[in-house]
C-alpha cells in the first residue's frame, strides 16, 4: 500500500550501501558514489575496552602500538569475531556519512553486505547494530549477491550468471538465477591468506621476517597468477632471522607467483567445484555471458586469464571490482520493489521511524 510519508522520506533521505568486509569497509551513498573506503580495523584500550580509533587511523597503529593498546580486526575470515566492536565500527561509518550532510534530512536506509558464512545470530547482531547506529531502515544482503548486482549482472532473470568475489578473508563463488543463489561456494582463502603466503615464502627462502603491510605491498606491486609479459622486481625489507639485522632483498614476480600458487589453486578448485554443480542450462548461459570477477582479489594480475584457461569460459574483471558489493547494496534500495527478494531473511523486523 502506498504510504506518502515513506515516499517523502525516501525522496530526501540518504540511501547507503555498506560492504562490511574483512579487510576494508566501503560505504556507497545514493547519487554520490563510494564516500568511505577504510580498513576494517579498530584500535582499543585493552583494559577498559575503550575505542581509540577506527578505520585508516587505526590501521596506522597496527604493529606500532604500546602494550596497553591493541589494533584488532572485528571480522576474521568472513565471520564476526567481536560483536561489540563491529557495532561501534558500523556506527562510526554511518554517522560519519550522515553527519557530513544537513542533519535536518531523515535518517538513512541502509543495506549491509555480509559474508555468506555468517550465522543467523551474527546477522541479527549486524541488523540490530545498523538500527542502533542510526539507520531508519536496515536490510542485509549476502556479499556474492550484492557483488553480482554491483557488477551489472541481471540477477532477477531466468538467465544464469556467475560471480567470483575475492575479498580479504573469503572467496565466495555464486551462480545466480531468478533472484536466488543456485550454487554457492565459500572458502577462507583470499587476500589475507595470500599475504601470509608471501610472509612464509620470505621467511623460508630468504630468512627474512616481514610484516603484513610489506607482504600486501609486494602482492599489489608484483603479484600475479599467470606469467607476465614483463616480469617485475620488488624490494622486500625486513629483519634477517639469522643475523637479527635489517635487510633488503629483491624478489621477482616469478617468486611471488610461486608463493601465491597454493592459494590461487584453492580458489581455482572452488570455482571448478561450483561449475561442476551448476545445472546444464545455466552452464550454457555462463558460456555465452562469461563469469564476473569482483573484490580486491580480482585485481591480482593474470587471475582472470588463469581462471579462463581452467574453466574454459570467459572470465572478466568487473568495472571497479573493489566497490561492487557496496554499489550493489545501495542499488537494492533504488529498486527495492524488484530486488526485495534478494535480501537476507533477517531484515524482517521493526524499523526505526
Amino acid at each position: 500500500m502506498f504510504n506518502p510519508l515513506d515516499w517523502l522520506l525516501g525522496l530526501f533521505s540518504l540511501d547507503i550501501g555498506i560492504d562490511l568486509g574483512t579487510a576494508n569497509t566501503l560505504v556507497n551513498v545514493r547519487n554520490r558514489g563510494v564516500v568511505i573506503n577504510e580498513p576494517s580495523v579498530v584500535a582499543i584500550e585493552q583494559k577498559s575496552k575503550k575505542v581509540l580509533a577506527i578505520g585508516s587511523e587505526a590501521k596506522e597503529m597496527v604493529g606500532r602500538t604500546p602494550a596497553n593498546i591493541v589494533a584488532i580486526r572485528p571480522l576474521r575470515d568472513g565471520v564476526i569475531s567481536d560483536f561489540d566492536v563491529t557495532e561501534k565500527m558500523l556506527e562510526y561509518f554511518i554517522s560519519k556519512v550522515h553527519d557530513k550532510v544537513f542533519m535536518l534530512i531523515p535518517r538513512p536506509r541502509v543495506v549491509v553486505g555480509l559474508p555468506s558464512g555468517v550465522t543467523e545470530v551474527e546477522k541479527r547482531a549486524v541488523y540490530d547494530a545498523t538500527l542502533n547506529a542510526g539507520a531508519r531502515e536496515a536490510y542485509l544482503i549476502e556479499e556474492p549477491m550484492a557483488a553480482a548486482i554491483g557488477a551489472g549482472l541481471d540477477v532477477t532473470s531466468a538467465k544464469g550468471s556467475m560471480v567470483i568475489d575475492i575479498g580479504g578473508g573469503t572467496t565466495e563463488v555464486a551462480v545466480i538465477a531468478l533472484g536466488g543463489i543456485v550454487v554457492a561456494r565459500s572458502v577462507r582463502v583470499a587476500g589475507d591468506e595470500m599475504d601470509e603466503d608471501i610472509i612464509n615464502y620470505a621467511r623460508q627462502k630468504y630468512n627474512l621476517l616481514i610484516g603484513e603491510r610489506t607482504a600486501e605491498d609486494a602482492k599489489i606491486a608484483a603479484g600475479s597468477a599467470y606469467p607476465l609479459a614483463e616480469e617485475i622486481l620488488h624490494p622486500l625489507r625486513g629483519r634477517n632471522l639469522v643475523s637479527g639485522l635489517p635487510e633488503e632483498v629483491e624478489i621477482s614476480s616469478v617468486e611471488i607467483r610461486e608463493a601465491l600458487a597454493n592459494s590461487v589453486n584453492i580458489i581455482i578448485d572452488t570455482v571448478r567445484s561450483a561449475v561442476d554443480d551448476t545445472p546444464p542450462e545455466l552452464i550454457a548461459d555462463l558460456m555465452q555471458d562469461g563469469i564476473a570477477l569482483a573484490g580486491g582479489g580480482a585485481l591480482l594480475r593474470g587471475l582472470a586469464e588463469r581462471l579462463s584457461e581452467e574453466t574454459r569460459m570467459r572470465v572478466y574483471v568487473a568495472h571497479e571490482p573493489l566497490t561492487c558489493v557496496a554499489k550493489g547494496a545501495e542499488q537494492v534500495l533504488e529498486n527495492l520493489g524488484l530486488l526485495r527478494k534478494v535480501l537476507s531473511n533477517t531484515d524482517r523486523g521493526s524499523t526505526l521511524h
